[in-house]
């Protein structure tokens, strides 16, 4: 009779090689459907006292397929974004998710709307978003 290994596999077969395979299979594949991507464009913000900066990634994204609404604290970025091949059979690997996207943020405070900067240059969103007047913070002088 053959030796057995612990737990009377033969030959050390590891019993879980194949569940560990599976589950990595589904890890794999759960993965895209993640909120990951739901935050596609990734976005830097950078609040001040006087405005918010932010940059976003859009790469494939021209400016006609792109649209930016603002109103009070919150940012909606909307648009398409078209794969590199139109050619499915092209791809060996595919990652770099195509097709509609709509990115919302909330911002730390209100921007006015009719302040906005907006530039895309080479799959880079720049927006310059400015505080209106009345919401910046005001010093108050203290009277004795």
């Amino acid at each position: 009779m053959a030796s057995m290994r612990p737990f009377g596999f033969p030959g050390g077969a590891d019993p879980f090689r194949e569940l560990r395979r599976l589950q990595e299979e589904m890890d794999r594949l759960a993965g895209a459907f993640t909120p990951a991507a739901a935050s596609f464009p990734a976005v830097n913000l950078y609040a001040g006292r006087d405005g918010i900066a932010v940059s976003a990634e859009l790469p494939g994204v021209a400016k006609d397929e792109l649209e930016i609404h603002a109103h009070r604290d919150t940012l909606t970025l909307r648009g398409t974004r078209r794969p590199a091949a139109e050619d499915e059979a092209a791809f060996h690997r595919r990652e770099r998710r195509s097709g509609a996207f709509t990115r919302t943020i909330q911002l730390p405070f209100r921007v006015d709307p009719e302040r906005i900067e907006a530039r895309l240059e080479n799959g880079l969103l720049q927006l310059s978003l400015q505080r209106p007047e009345e919401d910046k913070p005001r010093r108050i002088e203290v009277k004795g």
